[in-house]
């Protein structure tokens, strides 16, 4: 079987692998010039554990899988990661209560090794902490998620795939059994498909809404939430992720590590109507005032505006976060298609495993 996976981010890229894997033709058409350019390379670059997300739910399901599968394909493809743990961490006693509640629901998901401690307990492993009690995750780390994506890349094209760059898909027909791909470009044209799959991430609601035939009742809306991230001037004082307890549209701002040593924080919550990615140097002030609960010893001036990313969401402000929309021919009756929305965070960690759900739909 041809087919064709729009969009050359971590996800289209897991996915694409994935079905060259299981013996299908793949080609991936991607809109710009080069891999992961959008949602991809714009994120905390975190390997998440799984604790958060409502239980059977396919965030909860795939990234508590995926967690396991992305350290082996690390370990075997020698991509850079590392994994350094994090600390939930509540700095009241009305958060102790909402740690409660992560850890019970961690140990529904089956995350392994999750274990709270007591704020002295906190202390001695990271002493420019502050807080009350936090809960361990030694399954969290972080990883190069550029080289990862070159990892996948270099496994689909071992295997006869191929990634089509500056070659945006305008439009998609049915064609007999299959779909006639119209794309553009420097030498626009079209060509023939058995089966398309979009993963094209913040434009897979417009994507879809150019295929013809498509049930338009089906798309859902796409919601807009930037995440600001802020470097740190000095040095890094933490060794482990340091997460606050979640809030409205996002896990908090919270610490953040890179392969090459450096500290960030990051990401607020951003509510937009429109994709741009400028960090406005203004929001450093709340940045202060949530990290000094953590971190009272955060010097005056040391954060400066760092990069954004937007998180493709399916619900608003106030609204229960929705879990990934993974959608084949069974659920919307048009063969040959496999719709994919809202794959924000946890995507990256969950990649792999969301790849195998994605293709078992061909």
């Amino acid at each position: 079987m041809q087919v064709l996976v729009v969009g050359a981010g971590v996800i289209g890229l897991a996915v694409a692998r994935a079905a060259a894997i299981s013996g299908h033709e793949v080609i991936v058409a991607e809109a710009q010039d080069g891999i992961g350019t959008g949602v991809s390379s714009r994120n905390s670059e975190v390997i998440h554990a799984g604790m958060y997300y409502p239980s059977g739910s396919r965030r909860a399901l795939h990234c508590v899988r995926g967690n396991a599968m992305l350290y082996e394909y690390c370990a075997s493809h020698g991509v850079p990661h590392r994994k350094c743990g994090k600390f939930i961490v509540a700095t009241n006693e009305a958060e102790r209560g909402k740690l409660e509640g992560i850890l019970k629901q961690g140990l529904a998901n089956g995350v392994p090794g999750l274990e709270p401690i007591g704020g002295n307990a906190a202390r001695d492993l990271e002493p420019e902490l502050s807080c009350v009690s936090a809960l361990v995750s030694p399954q969290t780390g972080i990883i190069d998620s550029h080289s990862y994506m070159l990892a996948l890349q270099g496994d689909l094209e071992d295997r006869g795939g191929m990634i089509a760059f500056s070659t945006p898909v305008e439009r998609l027909e049915r064609a007999g059994n299959g779909w006639r791909v119209y794309f553009g470009g420097a030498e626009p044209g079209s060509f023939d498909v058995d089966a398309v799959i979009n993963a094209a991430g913040l434009g897979a609601q417009a994507l879809a809404k150019r295929m013809d035939g498509y049930p338009q009742e089906r798309i859902p809306r796409l919601v807009l939430a930037k995440g600001n991230y802020f470097g740190y001037a000095g040095r890094p004082v933490f060794t482990r992720l340091i997460y606050p307890t979640p809030v409205d549209g996002g896990l908090g701002v919270h610490v953040t590590l890179d392969m090459a040593g450096r500290m960030r924080f990051g990401p607020d919550v951003e509510w937009i109507d429109r994709e741009f990615y400028e960090v406005n140097a203004s929001r450093s002030e709340s940045f202060y005032e949530r990290i000094r609960t953590y971190w009272p010893g955060l010097p005056d001036k040391s954060l400066v505006p760092d990069y954004s990313g937007i998180r493709p969401k399916l619900t608003g402000p106030g609204e229960a976060a929705a879990d990934f929309m993974i959608e084949g021919p069974e659920h919307h009756g048009v063969p040959g298609l496999v719709q994919m929305f809202g794959i924000e965070s946890p995507g990256l960690t969950s990649s792999l495993a969301i790849a195998e759900e994605t293709i078992s739909y061909l």
